[in-house]
Parts: structure tokens; C-alpha cells; sequence
């Protein structure tokens, strides 16, 4: 008998062990989550039990999609369908812009289902259930904070069994805007119930877009208000579209910096300050996402002809800007700087960074109370070892040194000379050079016997076409040295073949002046190298053009290179046809082709000894005439485009503004 108890006792264990257990499988905290799990929001179920990566049965539901400051708003937890119950939850509001900060207050239910947790040493800024007996929805009010503007996204993890729940499941995003707004805003984030896809096919995500858009940044709010807003390209704060955005707030001795990129693919977006709307000798702040996480540098610029940003009391062995411990964020200074808020969501840079008003660095001090700065935004796809590499996303300083302590409008800086720059030049390259070469390969028997000024007809144009190439050339030359203040540190070829082709075309002019006689042995020299010099430097500036649409500061789209092509395509066309009638007429003075005798500016058969002292026009003189009109109006045409492409940069934004009024 004994035996039989002996037998039976471990069985017995063992029944009330599995009991226990499957006690415990459907049981949540009854207490609610514990303060310890503020940043995780992971509950610790069962020693470790990860959460479930299916889609979650279950949706946050706000009451409003904007809310004003101090304002309070109903959030929903419910069932996905209707009625599926759950036991435990927690649930808070945090930044969109800095997903680490809790945002809000929740107040107490009045059925007394909800438990307020003190989060970060923040009252009721976090909620969690306050029984784990089943329910079906859990109703909350949140009231947003008086001193916060932007959007919040509220997080909650809520579980359907002890070993059964998600973490993270987000809601619309809400925005937070001034008291003093009046709008008529949405009412409910509240959707028709769509069956989830089948368990298993749903990756979790950090972040999901929003069910309902909110079409305006909240970047842009109290723009010209509260706080003095920059953005590239240039007029783009007014309707909302910057791919570069700043902003600076002053509040008393602090000066807050907010910087935002709208490229993806940007390695860093930065903000100088300058005595000047170039760059050299400023004081740089470089937001820069590095391992998932931004980092905050200072730099400090050095002027031309070696410009570069280098990073002022930074140790390499030091730990980097805003290093992060699991989801808690510290914060370390550097230079009298400091990040406050960051993220890198989709491909988009955001930082907040405060600073001094005195800051002193390479031994010069930047005093922002009492002295004015120009404002440098810059932006790239490229990091050196301890600096920025080149802003090819997209660089704007601003038209005027400001007081940052005023809230103001800014405008960039203007770009006239830089437009008067590719204007005078695809004048000179595309328009008066190319129709003067023709005038001088093959019309120099036409209007035989009618002069312009003393001089035949063909060379009278011909000199005319030249001399406003000449002009054009220096003076866009000049213009563009005068805007960027010396060599361009853009790496891209154009200014150096640009410095190419305006040295010799400097040089034409003058050893034309000193062309030997037509008699001379030394002429056929001076032929060759005349017409060498003028073709180089020709084709030279095409080139030139083509690699001008890859430069950063011309704004120009890729689209032009097209207009190019067909321009070159047209031009050679037609140097075709002249040419292919230009031997037709020669046959018909000579069988004899053999010798290709050059004479003044002598570039084609046509020119040739026997031919110069012709009493007539060469035959084909009304065709040449003819194709030489439809040519000047299609060339006419041609510039006319570029110069407009140019001038209007960025074209897109120009024809979106325009289609928009």
C-alpha cells in the first residue's frame, strides 16, 4: 500500500506542475508592465519569450489626427476584428522626429481598467493596464504637452496571452500644433475592418506609414513665427518643398539649431555660420548618421585655395556624438554644442542641436548675441576620414548676414552672376561660334562682290560672329571667378577645360591681327593653325557644356544633356550637306580632286585659288543661302532653350511654381 503512494505522489507533482503552467500561459501581469520596461515596452514573459513577428490583430486608434498644445484626446486600443479580447497592454506617445522621447500624459480611466506609469521621471507619461482580466478595448485620454510642436506616433505593446503578444504597434501619426490655430482638422484615424493576410507573412517594422497622410512637415510650422527658416533650393519654404531645411530658435542664452535633409542617400546635412556668403573660416555643425544612430560634429572651414571642413577637439578615441545603450540615448557635448533630438528614418536626417553664445574655435570666436552671420547649408553623399566630403546634394548660403536672435524671413544669395555666366557662354559656344565657322568654311564664294563695312560679306559676319564670342567668353570668364572667389573645388572637369578653351580663345583674336599676307609663304602656317586653334576651342566648349549639367551649383537637370545631343546632331548634319554639295560644285571646275589646297581661313575645297577669283557665286549659292537661314533659326532656337534652362534653374521647381499659381 505504501509502495502504491510512493508510486502515485511524483505523478501527482507532476499534474499540478502542468496545471501551473498552463495557468501561467494565459495569465498577464496583474499588476501592469513594471517602470523597468519604459524603453524596451518588451515584456518578460516566461524568462525571455520573444514577441510575435505576425501581423498584430489588434489597432491604435486616436480620436483626432491634430490635436493643439494642451489639448486632450481619446486613443483606442481595440481588436482586429472587432471583440477579439486581450489581457495586458502599455501604452505611450512618443516623438516622431526622436522616437527615444516619451511625449504627453495619459489621465487615469474612470473604470479604473488603466495604470499610469512614471517613465524617465516624467508623471503619467506611460500607460499599462491595471487587471489582466480579458477585454475587448482599452480607451485612454492622452493630453499633448504645452511646450512641444511636431508629430507623435503612439506606441503599444499589448498582449493576448502570456506567451502571445506584439511590441511596438504604432498608430497614424498625431500632430501637435499651436493653441492658436484654427483649422478644420480630421476627426478619427478610425478604418473599416480589413482580414489581416495570412500568419506569417508580416515583417515587423519600426515604423509604418501613415493610414491617413498629413500632408504639411511640421518642420515648416512657426516658420517666420517663432523661428527664422532657411531652406535649399532657394523659395522653397514657401511651399513646403525644401530638400535641405533649417531652422534656428533663440531662447534666452541658448541657441537652438535644427537641421533636416529631404534627399535620400545624404551622408550628412551641415550648418555654417559665416562672416560671408562664401565658404572659409566658419564655424560648422554636422549632423551625420552613422551605425543606424546621428552623430554631432563641429567643424571649423578653411578658406580657398584649399577648402576644407575640418573637426575641431575631436579624439578619435573618444566615444562618437549621441551614442546609444539599447533605446536610451546620452548626450555628449562638443565645442559648446549639443544634441537634443536626432533621427534617421527612411533615408532622412533630423537633428536638433543647442549651442552657447559664445563659441571659440582655431582661435577665432564666434559670438552669436552680439554679431551677424550668413547662414551656409550644405548637404552630400560623401564622408573623409574626420571631415564632410563635397555638398554635391545641394549648397545655399544666405543673401545677408542676420542677427539670429530675430525671427525673419531669408532668402539665398543671389545666383545672377552665376547665371550670366552659362548664358553668355552657351551664347557664345552654341549660337555665334558655330554659325561664324560656317560663315567661314563655306561662303566665302557667296555674295561674291558685295562687301559690309569694306570688307567681303562672308568675313564681315564672319569677324562680327567672332568678336561676340570673344566678348561673351571674358566676360562670363571674369563673372564667374568674381562669384565663387577663386578656383572652384568641385570635382569636375569643366573648369579646367572651360580655362582651356577661354585661353585660346583669347589667343585667336590677336594672331589673327597678325595673319601674314595672302602671298606670304608663312599664310598656309597661319591657315592651319587659325582653323586648328578655332575647332579645338569649339569642340572643346561642348564638352565643357556637357559636364556644366553634372555641376552641383548650376541646378541644371539631366534632361539638357538630350538638347545638347540633338543640337551637335543638327550641327554636324548640316556640316554634312554643305560639304557633300561644296565637292558637287567643285566637279564641276575640276575632275581633279587630289590636291586640297588651303587658303585664307581655307577649311574646304571651296576656298581654293581658282575659285577665290571667280567673278561669281560658286554654284549652289541660293541652296547654300537657303540652308544657312533654316540653320540660324533652328540654332536661334537652340540657345534660346539652354539660355531659358539656365537662367530659370532649377527649372522643375520654377515650372512647378508657376503651374501651382
Amino acid at each position: 500500500m505504501l509502495s502504491k503512494r510512493r508510486r502515485t505522489l511524483p505523478l501527482i507533482i507532476l499534474l499540478i506542475a502542468l496545471q501551473m503552467i498552463s495557468w501561467t500561459s494565459i495569465m498577464s501581469l496583474p499588476q501592469g508592465a513594471p517602470e523597468s520596461v519604459c524603453d524596451t515596452m518588451l515584456p518578460f514573459h516566461g524568462g525571455g519569450i520573444p514577441p510575435a513577428s505576425s501581423l498584430p490583430p489588434y489597432r491604435i486608434e486616436t480620436s483626432s489626427l491634430v490635436i493643439r498644445q494642451g489639448q486632450a484626446m481619446r486613443v483606442d486600443i481595440i481588436g482586429v476584428p472587432p471583440g477579439l479580447s486581450f489581457g495586458g497592454f502599455m501604452v505611450q506617445a512618443r516623438n516622431r522626429n526622436s522616437p527615444h522621447q516619451i511625449i504627453g500624459q495619459f489621465n487615469s480611466s474612470l473604470d479604473g481598467r488603466v495604470k499610469l506609469m512614471n517613465c524617465e521621471n516624467s508623471v503619467g507619461n506611460s500607460a499599462t493596464h491595471a487587471n489582466p482580466t480579458p477585454k475587448q478595448s482599452a480607451s485612454l485620454e492622452w493630453q499633448s504637452p504645452l511646450d512641444f510642436l511636431g508629430e507623435v506616433v503612439f506606441n503599444a505593446t499589448v498582449a493576448q496571452a502570456y506567451d502571445s503578444f506584439w511590441v511596438g504597434i504604432p498608430s497614424s501619426p498625431v500632430q501637435v500644433v499651436r493653441r492658436d490655430t484654427n483649422s478644420n482638422y480630421p476627426q478619427t484615424t478610425r478604418l473599416p475592418y480589413v482580414p489581416p493576410p495570412p500568419r506569417g507573412s508580416y515583417a515587423p517594422k519600426t515604423e509604418t506609414p501613415s493610414m491617413v497622410e498629413i500632408s504639411d512637415d511640421p518642420f515648416y510650422f512657426e516658420c517666420g513665427r517663432s523661428k527664422t527658416c532657411f531652406g535649399w533650393p532657394d523659395g522653397c519654404i514657401g511651399d513646403k518643398s525644401c530638400k535641405l531645411l533649417s531652422a534656428i530658435i533663440v531662447r534666452g542664452d541658448v541657441y537652438e539649431f535644427e537641421m533636416k535633409s529631404g534627399s535620400i542617400g545624404a551622408a550628412y546635412i551641415a550648418l555654417g555660420l559665416s562672416n560671408d556668403n562664401k565658404m572659409g573660416d566658419d564655424l560648422v555643425t554636422e549632423c551625420i548618421p552613422q551605425n543606424g544612430k546621428v552623430n554631432l560634429y563641429t567643424s571649423y572651414t578653411s578658406g580657398g585655395p584649399n577648402y576644407a571642413a575640418k573637426r575641431t577637439n575631436v579624439n578619435k578615441n573618444s566615444p562618437p556624438m549621441n551614442i546609444e545603450f539599447g533605446v536610451k540615448t546620452y548626450t555628449y557635448a562638443q565645442n559648446n554644442a549639443r544634441l537634443t533630438q536626432s533621427s534617421f528614418i527612411d533615408g532622412v536626417i533630423y537633428c536638433k542641436v543647442q549651442r552657447d553664445m559664445l563659441t571659440e574655435v582655431q582661435g577665432k570666436q564666434f559670438d552669436l548675441s552680439n554679431n551677424k552671420y550668413h547662414i551656409l547649408l550644405a548637404s552630400g553623399t560623401s564622408l573623409k576620414e574626420d571631415s564632410v566630403g563635397y555638398h554635391d546634394i545641394g549648397r545655399l548660403p544666405s543673401d545677408k548676414p542676420i542677427n539670429l536672435a530675430v525671427v525673419q524671413n531669408l532668402s539665398g544669395s543671389s545666383t545672377l552672376l552665376l547665371r550670366l555666366h552659362g548664358a553668355f557662354m552657351l551664347i557664345a559656344w552654341i549660337g555665334t561660334t558655330s554659325l561664324g565657322i560656317l560663315l567661314a568654311r563655306y561662303f566665302k564664294q557667296t555674295w561674291v562682290g558685295k562687301q559690309l563695312c569694306g570688307k567681303d560679306k562672308w568675313f564681315a559676319w564672319h569677324r562680327v560672329c567672332m568678336v561676340v564670342t570673344w566678348s561673351l567668353t571674358m566676360t562670363a570668364f571674369i563673372i564667374i571667378f568674381v562669384e565663387i572667389g577663386g578656383w572652384s573645388t568641385e570635382r569636375n572637369p569643366h573648369a579646367i577645360l572651360g580655362t582651356i578653351t577661354t585661353a585660346i580663345c583669347f589667343i585667336q583674336p590677336i594672331g589673327a591681327l597678325f595673319r601674314p599676307a595672302p602671298t606670304s609663304k608663312s599664310r598656309p602656317i597661319f591657315n592651319w593653325t587659325h582653323w586648328l586653334g578655332g575647332n579645338l576651342a569649339h569642340i572643346l566648349s561642348i564638352v565643357t557644356i556637357f559636364f556644366a549639367v553634372q555641376l552641383t551649383k548650376a541646378e541644371l537637370p539631366e534632361w539638357m544633356d538630350w538638347i545638347l545631343v540633338g543640337f551637335v546632331v543638327v550641327h554636324v548634319i548640316v556640316h554634312l550637306i554643305y560639304s557633300i554639295f561644296g565637292f558637287s560644285s567643285d566637279r564641276q571646275y575640276s575632275q581633279q580632286l587630289n590636291v586640297f589646297q588651303m587658303s585664307d581661313l581655307g577649311h574646304h575645297n571651296m576656298s581654293n585659288g581658282h575659285r577665290m577669283d571667280s567673278k561669281t557665286d560658286a554654284p549652289y549659292a541660293s541652296f547654300r543661302k537657303g540652308l544657312l537661314a533654316v540653320y540660324t533659326v533652328v540654332l536661334t532656337l537652340f540657345v534660346v532653350v539652354l539660355v531659358l534652362i539656365v537662367v530659370l534653374a532649377p527649372i522643375e521647381e520654377t515650372i512647378n511654381t508657376l503651374k501651382s499659381n
